[in-house]
């Protein structure tokens, strides 16, 4: 009799459209999937028009009112209402779906070496696959489910963590950022290099540390020696005739500079002086004119000597022509006039030398001002240089890791799919060491405790045997057991099935299977072997020619009750039980 197929959790009924078709082991058939979502079928529902549909894809299609089928149209058999699809008008196929529930499933994801039947597939291992390719919430990086925890820990870009020093919150990526700003971040003084000082301290370690090296006083007219601090003075000491020609050095570039920048200033002044010079002279000579004219008449002009004025007078008489008069406006010039102009000349001459002063004052500065911009501009090459050189180094240093990972990466695809290679090699020969060829086989099941306890809390509901044959080239076969029941045997008898499965030799094979199968429990003690046998019901899709890589199960559900097996008993020894099966070969 067909086995009846427990029901998954009843949250698991509408919440996910059909399996996709690459976990199938075999080969695909078209009345095995959805006519909506075109996958496998999952919970489905048949309509009133025939046609089958995830019980996912169903509710949403007729969620918003009721819809033509899609598969009616395309197939031309659209009849009113038959293929009208609304709320009500579809019911679940149980039959399809245990069918489709015990066909043989792989794992999709790359490098899982799992197998099982779809339903072991849904209930055991969905979601729950190590290697299942999955987008990291944070940075959409797609990793593996196994790997998950170690990206969101130590890989992912965008993780959030906890400075170790002044225990802020900041992203990974701008870690070198925190720590430029960090004020607890640890820093070594190098003079005294002392470790762990807060950068928020650092600068008044730095202040009163005696061993700290400082530049000496004289760098800004050349001298380029860090000194520590309590050494600065016999710094001093020991290089005063350097800085003594440093200085000299300086002092002579800035005549150099003062005799270039100068000569304009002193030619204006020169020029000032001579027109001064020059109309001092202007003056003189007119007052002597002056007096001349005057005569010994007139009082004698201070500044002009008196025998200069007898000569135009006796000039005058000889001649019988009196002198010519006076201008009514003429004063005698005083003698402070060329004093004024002494005065006026020795105040351009003192602006002259201010403005010197003042030129000398700026050349001093303006040195040292170059002096330290020659320093800074020093260190600022530096610091490129050594920035340059080391984003050369990183940028090496990444392209050494990037080649690193990708061959990580290809040397772990490779383990993977050798490991894959040895598990299937390894199932293979477990199979062939077990394999029998006469219709009878002994199926030993170690750690029976374990297994039923397992089956109990339905993490392994059902176990299947190895494959065994009627002969080399006859029929392949296996047994499928329930440890906690089946069916109407669920939680109270050991449910036990046969299972006709795909061979090679098929097609030389009489279908549909019809030899008498026997099942029994050994007694280890060989007193009372619990024993069921049974025909095969012919027109049963169970023994008909296998289509998949198995048939459904027939055998039964009602095998042995559990409580034979509790407490002391014949049938478990060393936690080991012994299940026979031997197939007639009466006709073959």
């Amino acid at each position: 009799m067909a086995a009846q197929e427990p029901s998954p959790p009843s949250s698991m009924e509408n919440n996910k459209p059909g399996f996709p078709k690459k976990i199938l082991a075999n080969k695909l058939e078209d009345k095995h999937l959805c006519n909506c979502c075109q996958n496998i079928l999952r919970r489905p529902l048949q309509a009133q028009c025939g046609h089958r549909f995830c019980s996912y894809c169903f509710n949403r299609t007729v969620g918003s009112g009721p819809q033509k089928c899609g598969a009616c149209i395309k197939e031309d058999i659209f009849e009113e209402p038959t293929s009208i699809l609304k709320q009500g008008c579809a019911f679940p196929d149980n039959a399809a779906r245990r069918e489709v529930e015990n066909l043989p499933a792989v794992c999709i994801s790359e490098g899982c070496c799992w197998k099982g039947s779809i339903k072991d597939y849904e209930v055991n291992h969905e979601g729950k696959c190590e290697f299942m390719i999955l987008a990291c919430s944070l940075c959409k990086e797609l990793i593996r489910l196994n790997e998950q925890e170690r990206h969101n820990e130590r890989e992912c870009p965008e993780r959030t963590l906890n400075c170790k020093y002044c225990k802020e919150p900041f992203h990974f990526k701008n870690i070198k950022a925190h720590d430029e700003i960090c004020p607890k971040y640890p820093m070594i003084c190098e003079g005294c290099a002392k470790k762990k000082i807060p950068r928020e301290k650092y600068f008044d370690h730095i202040k009163f540390c005696s061993k700290f090296r400082t530049p000496c006083r004289y760098h800004v007219v050349g001298c380029d020696m860090l000194v520590e601090k309590e050494k600065i003075h016999e710094h001093e000491r020991a290089c005063a005739h350097d800085h003594l020609n440093l200085l000299l050095h300086c002092i002579m570039g800035m005549k150099v500079s003062l005799e270039g920048l100068q000569p304009q200033n002193l030619e204006l002044a020169g020029h000032k002086a001579l027109e001064l010079h020059k109309a001092l002279r202007d003056l003189e000579a007119r007052v002597s004119q002056l007096s001349a004219i005057a005569g010994p008449s007139g009082p004698p002009v201070q500044g002009v000597p008196s025998s200069s004025s007898s000569t135009p007078s006796s000039s005058a008489s000889a001649s019988g022509q009196p002198p010519p008069p006076l201008p009514t406006s003429f004063t005698p010039l005083p003698s402070t006039v060329g004093a004024a102009l002494e005065l006026q000349l020795h105040s351009e001459k003192t602006k002259v030398a201010e403005l010197a002063r003042r030129c000398q004052e700026m050349e001093v500065k303006a040195g040292t001002f170059e002096d330290v911009v020659c320093v800074l501009n020093r260190e600022v090459e530096r610091f490129a240089t050594t920035i340059e050189a080391s984003n050369r180094q990183h940028r090496l240093d990444q392209d050494k890791i990037e080649a690193l990972s990708n061959k990580v990466r290809q040397l772990e695809r490779q383990v993977g799919v050798k490991d894959l290679t040895v598990a299937e090699m390894e199932g293979r020969l477990r199979e062939m060491s077990a394999t029998t060829f006469d219709g009878v086989f002994i199926w030993r099941i170690s750690d029976f405790t374990k297994k039923r306890q397992d089956a109990v809390a339905g993490r392994a509901p059902a176990m299947f045997s190895p494959a065994f044959y009627t002969s080399k080239y006859g029929y392949r076969m296996c047994l499928r057991i329930y440890l906690n029941g089946d069916g109407t045997g669920r939680g109270s008898y050991l449910s036990l099935f046969f299972v006709v499965m795909r061979g090679m030799s098929d097609a030389l094979l009489k279908w549909p299977f019809n030899q008498k199968v026997t099942l029994m429990l050994l007694d280890q003690s060989n007193r009372e072997h619990i024993i069921d046998a049974f025909r095969p019901d012919i027109t049963s899709s169970s023994f008909q020619r296998p289509v998949s890589e198995m048939n459904i199960a027939s055998g039964c559900p009602l095998f042995c009750p559990l409580s034979k097996l509790e407490g002391k008993n014949s049938y478990i020894r060393d936690d080991t039980i012994f299940i026979k099966a031997i197939v007639d070969l009466t006709g073959l």
